[in-house]
């Protein structure tokens, strides 16, 4: 398994030029999924989403692997003021309990191996209080690409630069396993954040509960 922090160290310095835009029905969801409780991001990057929820008055704490990807967020406006974990959001430890833990942009297919992901999906279900949910957002890929190892692998070119790319994809059924074995189930399954009916294509957005 590759250093957790590789990744978001490769990319820091690009990445809100590659993923700037944030549809704003993103925040209006987990906002409304946290209520009056905590959220918790795993895979805080440059705070993309993490800095706006906190703009609409959520309390959020993150986990992030990465020291790059963490200067980034705290030189911007109201970054510095969001408590981070610099750690391996697999099995690093937060205090308290999160009415929602979420994590998004397919950040779980980072984890290469089955064994983490799994990982994962417990540590954020230990991190949940009472009616507390965990949100997953993931790509579907296309099957004309899928392999037995579940790995896809290639290179981004930004500017004139390549930057790598190697993911773990999770199909939802698989997710779902993953869940139920951290004492979670299934409540709600989007094609989008906007709550299109899913369809097995594209994208999901899944919401679980204990």
């Amino acid at each position: 398994m590759p250093d957790p922090a590789s990744y978001g160290d490769t990319w820091a310095a690009i990445y809100d030029e590659v993923h700037a835009l944030v549809d704003e029905t993103v925040i209006d969801v987990l906002a409304s999924l946290a209520g009056t409780g905590r959220a918790l991001e795993l895979g805080t990057g440059t705070g993309l989403v993490a800095i706006p929820l906190a703009a609409r008055g959520v309390r959020v704490h993150g986990i992030e692997a990465s020291q790059a990807m963490l200067d980034r967020m705290r030189a911007k406006p109201g970054g510095a003021d969001i408590p981070v974990t610099l750690g391996d959001f697999t099995d690093v430890v937060v205090d308290g309990e999160y009415a929602l833990v979420y994590i998004v942009s397919s950040t779980l297919y980072g984890l290469l191996t089955q064994a983490a992901q799994v990982a994962c999906v417990r540590n954020a279900a230990a991190r949940l209080g009472p009616g507390g949910v965990f949100v997953v957002e993931g790509f579907i890929p296309d099957p004309a690409r899928c392999n037995a190892a579940q790995l896809l692998t290639g290179q981004r070119v930004v500017g004139m630069r390549q930057y790598p790319v190697e993911v773990r994809y999770v199909w939802p059924s698989e997710l779902d396993l993953m869940a139920q074995l951290a004492g979670l189930r299934l409540r709600e399954r989007w094609r989008d954040w906007h709550r299109a009916a899913y369809t097995g294509t594209g994208g999901h957005v899944s919401i679980y509960e204990r």
